[in-house]
């Protein structure tokens, strides 16, 4: 199956989700708006479709693989990669004075879920070179940067992140790796860092790693970790190669899914230490690091946008192929193509709702960020900083969480024949696992939610957007339509659920952490469920008003379908889950450790 991507959703939620024009009105975005995001999504769209999209079967089939410490790619990423960076697309959102084309999030976010739905393995070498971008930005000299952004920005150099070693995985004071500061400004960095995404390949002439290292003498645990930057190959002062730096890949894991995606060990320092350089001040690796995982955590949660509308995409094709069994209604006397059966129509519904409530839920977050950045008014400046960083744990946590229900159900849709390879549904549900896992779990982010955004302010924030989503509430019942009532009534009583549970979790953070932490995962998916919700609420009142030229009437009518569905079969599930988050955590938390 061919991919297709969705631009007219995407398109919809950036002119009505995100106000598109509004973010143009900065002077930063001033020539980015609707039109731009449309001629931008449309040729990223061609690119993908074409370019990125064939790979992704071949990755799978013939993944990356390691040989005397170098790794070969799948045959055609290299080449595919060059055409990404020549294009133009590692640069789409940095800033235009190191090359970049200076684009606001709410762009690029739309264009990283086209390149993930197209190829999720393909598309992890520019996520964490994005990551790596931003830190440099933040945190770097003006030297560094004048060094590597270009560079980076232009596609011709890759990045990574390198937190985790094999000792230390999500507890980072345990991280071992040393550096040795030199007469001449530099570090020498020795140790071992496991699970590093593009570690090692041959799509670019240099990878650039960050690296969190201790320098001797430093104070124990979190606050003694520094940040380096630590060249595949050193560069010279005028910008050109040197020598190799004393890095090594020693091997690449062998992976349930994104097999294509080369997962390395990398070995710092055999040969007496590889040349590191200092990002920023001493002992404050991990706030600098912090930068780089929280512009991946908001990627990885597009991930899962975009590998639950790939799986979407290939359900409804094979639905409309696969003929078995009558229709129950009796419409038709042979047997007929599975969508006409209620039950399938039910699980492509599901897949469809997920993934479009998600989608407009990163929407959301990213022109959010983007006010945060460049909007004229501090007061709203702070206001959507706050909304931005209330959302990251949710469009991370929420949305991988959601894309293995749905590509599960697309699974299902296939019956026998999803659980055969050949197929390819089930390649999207073993990708889709990785998802939830890095880049912090599941757990980790409603941890985040559960410690910093909610009790941290006597849950403040979280009332704060409940209160509008009670606007919103109000416009839907004030429009009178049916679609729009029940919108209303299960968003009520959806958004009075979460705030109990937030109120609960910010009374019982601090007097009785096993109760408030034992529902954290299920306020996670509560929170993301209603604040998802909320924006295919908002959709709803622009799809039944006045038919928007650009999209049309068949389109909005779909939409209207799609956001009543969210409504009645998945903001209908927050009141139990509420029950659970407030009185079950006896039973987490009561069985004896001995008896499990």
């Amino acid at each position: 199956m061919t991919y297709k991507a969705p631009t007219q959703d995407m398109l919809f939620n950036i002119r009505h989700i995100a106000n598109i024009d509004a973010i143009a009105e900065m002077p930063a975005y001033a020539d980015a708006g609707f039109d731009t995001a449309q001629a931008v999504l449309e040729e990223c769209a061609k690119f993908n479709e074409a370019v990125v999209a064939p790979l992704n079967w071949a990755g799978d089939q013939n993944p990356s693989h390691w040989e005397n410490f170098a790794v070969k790619t799948t045959p055609g990423f290299k080449e595919a990669f060059q055409q990404y960076g020549q294009a133009g697309w590692q640069g789409l959102q940095h800033p235009p004075a190191y090359g970049g084309q200076g684009l606001p999030k709410t762009i690029g976010a739309a264009c990283g879920e086209m390149l993930n739905a197209a190829n999720l393995s393909f598309a992890l070498c520019p996520l964490l070179t994005d990551g790596a971008i931003e830190a440099l930005i933040t945190a770097a000299s003006d030297e560094l940067k004048d060094h590597y952004l270009a560079k980076l920005i232009s596609g011709e150099w890759t990045g990574t992140m390198n937190l985790t070693e094999p000792q230390a995985g999500s507890d980072l004071a345990l991280v071992r790796t040393k550096a040795v500061p030199q007469a001449d400004g530099t570090y020498r960095i020795s140790g071992t860092k496991i699970y590093i995404t593009y570690g090692e390949h041959d799509m670019a002439e240099n990878i650039v790693h960050l690296v969190l290292a201790r320098v001797e003498g430093a104070p124990a645990g979190v606050k003694g970790i520094s940040l380096f930057v630590v060249p595949k190959v050193l560069v010279n002062n005028d910008g050109t190669l040197g020598a190799r730096n004393d890095v090594q890949c020693v091997s690449i894991e062998h992976k349930m899914g994104i097999k294509a995606s080369p997962t390395a060990v990398l070995q710092f320092g055999d040969n007496g230490g590889a040349t590191g350089y200092l990002v920023g001040e001493e002992n404050r690796g991990l706030e600098y690091m912090f930068i780089m995982m929280n512009a991946a955590r908001y990627a990885v949660g597009v991930q899962g946008i975009a590998i639950a509308d790939r799986a979407y995409q290939k359900a409804v094709t094979y639905a409309r192929e696969r003929v078995q069994s009558r229709p129950v209604d009796g419409s038709m006397n042979q047997s007929a193509p599975i969508i006409h059966h209620p039950d399938v129509k039910r699980m492509l519904m599901t897949m469809r709702a997920y993934t479009e409530g998600c989608r407009a839920l990163a929407t959301a977050a990213a022109a959010a960020f983007d006010a945060a950045h460049h909007h004229p008014d501090e007061s709203a400046r702070k206001a959507n900083k706050a909304f931005y960083e209330f959302m990251v744990p949710l469009v991370k946590g929420f949305s991988t969480e959601m894309s293995l229900e749905v590509t599960s159900l697309g699974v299902q849709v296939h019956g026998g024949m999803g659980f055969i390879e050949e197929t390819g549904a089930a390649q999207y549900y073993r990708d889709a696992k990785i998802l939830t896992i890095y880049e912090g779990t599941t757990a980790i982010q409603a941890n985040d939610l559960v410690g910093r955004k909610t009790a941290r302010d006597g849950a403040q924030q979280a009332l704060s957007l409940a209160s509008q989503i009670a606007q919103t509430e109000s416009a839907l019942r004030a429009s009178g339509t049916d679609d729009a009532q029940v919108m209303a009534d299960a968003l009520q009583q959806s958004r009075e659920a979460f705030e109990e549970a937030a109120r609960f979790i910010a009374s019982n953070a601090s007097t009785d952490p096993n109760a408030a932490f034992a529902g954290s995962v299920p306020y996670l998916m509560l929170t993301g469920m209603v604040m998802a919700g909320w924006q295919m609420a908002r959709a709803l009142l622009v799809a039944q008003g006045p038919v928007d030229q650009d999209f049309g009437d068949a389109f909005m009518a779909a939409k209207r379908v799609t956001c009543r569905f969210y409504a009645e079969h998945i903001l209908r599930k927050v009141p139990g889950m509420r029950d659970s988050i407030v009185s079950g955590a006896g039973s987490v938390n009561g069985l004896a450790l001995e008896a499990f």
